[in-house]
């Protein structure tokens, strides 16, 4: 491994992600790479920081580049998320992807993703949801469950972290491109896990770092973040550049409500089925609050994180014509010893979202996507930003 790649959101980045970076560099990575999200997070919101922060928060604590993973990219679940993040990394010449799961075994990781590329577990997975599974992912555990009887592969799957490892392992296999997996315990807090004593004490969530923010502002993230990081966040909520929820929640029922006028509004937005338009519909014109909205949409059928992106992708037109992939590379911060890049990369390559959008339509089409995404994010700050920064954004370049 000489370029390894990371796959991460750092909302906001943590002492767990500096440590995985730095478990990158013990392994033997001479440059490290990230595909961080961009304008939206995969759980289906605005990240609490904008991208310049979580840029310079990640080169500070040693990473050497920065790429985009683009708002409908990073707004999906964990299959297209991975996929998206994987065509990156591969794109830009990684040779391993190093990523954090429960259950750090590559070996047994990798084998649960061949199983999920298999044909059999298609016809498997089909024969589950037409028997009536109470979800997809039930569906997906008692699939493998009987492909796999009294393996451990089953019970992988019923861990975030493990679920997105799993996915990271069949991108790679359905995309055959040279790049080795090599997973990592996490460390510290589960997702989505609460601060408490028997957490430990360097470690927290993400997720439990937003809740602390908001509760405490950003230097009550002092005991969990790195110091070079938590300054960045200091200032940042000095600046008020950071996301109020509250305010996202009223923009984007705004957005939903705008396009209830429209005959058959949500008929075209990704990932609808089996009349998902008409229950979203129906939910955007009876209730008054975002957290309301997904209380009504979300059932055990559909899951609350699923609904989320749902609704996110009808706020911002994100139809089944939006590019599924990465169609260039984005990068948005660099150490300059790290420039230039090993060697070719296998997409158009900029710092200019502008001049990507003129490579051709599939670059134009997904530029437009990421600018509405950062758009929105721009007003729903603290202090509200105009359009278009996406656009003039720099890149942020560390010298030391």
């Amino acid at each position: 491994m000489k370029f390894a790649g990371i796959i991460a959101e750092y909302d906001p980045f943590h002492n767990g992600h500096a440590w995985q970076l730095a478990q990158a560099r013990a392994l033997g990575a001479q440059r490290v790479a990230v595909a961080m999200s961009c304008g939206l997070t995969q759980r289906g919101a605005l990240p609490l920081l904008p991208e310049p922060v979580r840029v310079q928060a990640a080169l500070a604590c040693g990473a050497d580049h920065v790429f985009a993973l683009p708002a409908p990219c990073a707004c999906a679940g964990a299959e297209a998320f991975a996929r998206a993040g994987v065509r990156i990394l591969a794109a830009a010449g990684c040779d391993a992807l190093v990523f954090g799961a429960e259950t750090p075994d590559t070996a047994l990781l990798q084998k649960a993703a061949r199983v999920l590329c298999s044909e059999e577990y298609r016809t498997a997975l089909r024969q589950q949801l037409a028997a009536g599974a109470r979800s997809f992912a039930a569906a997906r555990q008692a699939a493998v469950q009987a492909l796999c009887p009294g393996s451990d592969i089953a019970a992988l799957l019923d861990k975030p972290n493990n679920n997105l490892a799993v996915e990271y392992c069949k991108a790679i296999i359905e995309q055959n491109v040279e790049m080795q997996p090599i997973a990592l315990p996490r460390q510290g807090a589960d997702h989505g896990q609460a601060l408490t004593e028997s957490a430990h004490a360097a470690f927290a969530s993400a997720s439990a770092l937003r809740t602390l923010w908001a509760e405490g502002g950003a230097a009550a993230l002092a005991p969990y973040v790195p110091e070079k990081a938590l300054k960045l966040y200091i200032q940042a909520e000095y600046d008020g550049k950071y996301t109020d929820f509250a305010v996202m929640g009223h923009c984007e029922l705004a957005l939903l409500r705008a396009a209830c006028t429209e005959q058959a509004p949500f008929a075209a937005v990704r990932g609808v089925s089996e009349g998902l338009e008409h229950r979203l519909e129906n939910a955007v014109r009876e209730t008054a609050s975002l957290p309301a909205l997904l209380d009504a949409l979300t059932t055990v059928r559909y899951p609350r994180a699923r609904m989320r992106r749902l609704a996110m992708d009808a706020a911002l037109g994100y139809t089944a014509q939006t590019p599924a992939l990465p169609p260039y590379l984005h990068l948005l911060g660099a150490r300059k010893e790290a420039l230039p890049l090993p060697g070719e990369t296998a997409l158009p390559l900029s710092h200019s979202l502008a001049r990507l959008s003129r490579e051709n339509g599939t670059c134009a089409q997904m530029a437009a996507a990421q600018s509405r995404a950062s758009d929105l994010g721009a007003l729903c700050r603290a202090k509200p930003e105009p359009m278009g920064g996406i656009y003039r954004q720099k890149i942020i370049f560390l010298t030391n």
